[in-house]
C-alpha cells in the first residue's frame, strides 16, 4: 500500500487518498486551488498564476499544483468552466455526438445539405441569368404551371378532407387559393403567354371579399367558425346545380380570357379609375351586406329577425348580387363583354333556385313580416331590374 500523498491546499496541509487522482485541470494562466470537503470531493478556486514545476512537490508545503492534461472534471462550482460556452464546445460532447450518429441520421443530413446545395446553385443561375432580369416582374411574368398544377392537386386534396370535416385552416385555405388561381390567374396566363396587371390585383380581391365573411364573424363573435344551430338553415340547392354553377363560373373566366385583348393592349391610366370604383362597390356592398345581416342573426347563419336596413332597403340579397359583381367586374377589366353577358346569366339562374329556398324558408319563419317586405322591396338583385 503506498504512502498518502500531502498537498498544501490552505495554511494546514492535509491528506487525501490517491482515489480522487481522477481531477483534472486545463492549461491556462490562472490555476485551481481548493480544498477538500468531509465527502471528499475537492472545492477548486481561482488563484494567481502557476509556479514553474521546478518549484512544485509533493513534500513540499506549498499551495500550487500542475493542471493534468485532462479537460473535465466533476463538482466544480463558479469556475470558469461553468460556462455555457466553454461547456457546449467541450471535447467530450463532441465526442458524444459523434458516437450517436446513426446511418437514417447521416443520410438526413446528407438529403438537407444536398437540397440546399441544389437551391442555392439554382438561386444564383437564375439570378444571373439575363432571361430573368429581362422578363421577370410583379406585372409581367411567365405562368408556372408546375404551382398551378401543384395548388390545384393539394385543393382537392384538402376538399376531400373538407367533406368529412377533417380540413385542417391551411388546407381550407388552399382549397380557396386553388379556385382563385385557376379562375383569376391561369386562363390569362395560358391565353397570353404571360401574366400582367388586372389578373393580379383580382386573384388578391377575391381572397379578401369571400373572407370578409369569417373576418367579421371573428369580430361579432370572436371565433371563425359558425357553430351548431338548427340545420334547416344550411339551406343548398341539389348537388347538380352547385356542379353546374361552378363549371359555368370555370368556364366564364376561360370564356373572358381568350375573348379579351392582349394583357398589355388593354388600356390602363384614367380609365382604369372605373375599374377600381366598381371594386370598391363590390367590397363595401358585400361588407355592409354581410354585417347588417350578422347583426341580426346568429354566427350570421340563423336569422333572429328580418333585415330592412343598409343595403336591404334596396334589393332582398344585396350578399348574391355582391358576388356577381365582383365576376362582373373582373370581365369588365379584362375588355370582355360576350363573358360578362354570360356569367351574369349563370349567376341569376342559379342564385334565383336558392333564393326561392331561402325566401319559403323566411315566410314559413317570419310570416307576414317577410310578405311585407318582400312587397316593399320587389327587387332580388338588381336595382329597378332584377
Amino acid at each position: 500500500m503506498g504512502l498518502p500523498i500531502v498537498v498544501s491546499l490552505t495554511s494546514n496541509p492535509c491528506v487525501f487518498s490517491p482515489k480522487i487522482s481522477k481531477i483534472s485541470f486545463r492549461h491556462f494562466n490562472k490555476h485551481l486551488v481548493g480544498h477538500l470537503s468531509t465527502d471528499k470531493t475537492f472545492k477548486p478556486t481561482l488563484q494567481f498564476p502557476l509556479f514553474s514545476s521546478r518549484d512544485l512537490h509533493p513534500s513540499r508545503n506549498r499551495s500550487h499544483f500542475i493542471p493534468s492534461v485532462k479537460s473535465s472534471y466533476s463538482s466544480t462550482s463558479g469556475s470558469i468552466f461553468d460556462s455555457p460556452i466553454v461547456s457546449d464546445f467541450s471535447i467530450d460532447k463532441l465526442k458524444k455526438e459523434v458516437t450517436e450518429l446513426n446511418p437514417i441520421r447521416v443520410l438526413k443530413w446528407v438529403v438537407l445539405g444536398s437540397i440546399a446545395v441544389a437551391l442555392v446553385k439554382w438561386t444564383v443561375s437564375t439570378l444571373l441569368s439575363p432571361f430573368f432580369w429581362m422578363y421577370f416582374s410583379w406585372t409581367w411574368v411567365f405562368w408556372p404551371w408546375y404551382i398551378a398544377i401543384g395548388l390545384a392537386v393539394y385543393g382537392i386534396y384538402g376538399y376531400s378532407k373538407h367533406i368529412k370535416g377533417e380540413a385542417s385552416v391551411v388546407e381550407q385555405l388552399a382549397i380557396v387559393t386553388a379556385a382563385f388561381t385557376w379562375l383569376t390567374l391561369v386562363p390569362p396566363g395560358y391565353a397570353n403567354g404571360f401574366l400582367e396587371g388586372w389578373p393580379f390585383v383580382f386573384c388578391f380581391v377575391y381572397h379578401y371579399f369571400f373572407f370578409l365573411n369569417v373576418s367579421i364573424r371573428k369580430r361579432l363573435y370572436g371565433d371563425f367558425y359558425v357553430g351548431e344551430h338548427d340545420p334547416k338553415w344550411d339551406i343548398a340547392t341539389p348537388v347538380w346545380q352547385r356542379l353546374l354553377f361552378c363549371v359555368g363560373v370555370m368556364a366564364g373566366h376561360w370564356f373572358a380570357a381568350f375573348e379579351a385583348p392582349q394583357l398589355h393592349l388593354i388600356p390602363g391610366g384614367w380609365r382604369n379609375l372605373g375599374i377600381w370604383g366598381l371594386i370598391m362597390s363590390t367590397v363595401f356592398l358585400h361588407y355592409h351586406s354581410t354585417l347588417y345581416l350578422a347583426k341580426y342573426s346568429e354566427k350570421v347563419v340563423v336569422p333572429t329577425a328580418v333585415v330592412q336596413f343598409g343595403p336591404y332597403r334596396w334589393i332582398r340579397h344585396p350578399i348574391y348580387a355582391s358576388t356577381g359583381l365582383l365576376f362582373l367586374t373582373y370581365f369588365t377589366a379584362l375588355h370582355a363583354p360576350l363573358s360578362s353577358l354570360f356569367i351574369v346569366a349563370v349567376c341569376l339562374m342559379y342564385y334565383d333556385q336558392k333564393v326561392k329556398l331561402e325566401e319559403g324558408l323566411m315566410v314559413d319563419t317570419f310570416g307576414d313580416v317577410y310578405t311585407e317586405y318582400m312587397k316593399k322591396v320587389r327587387y332580388k338583385f338588381i336595382p329597378f331590374v332584377y
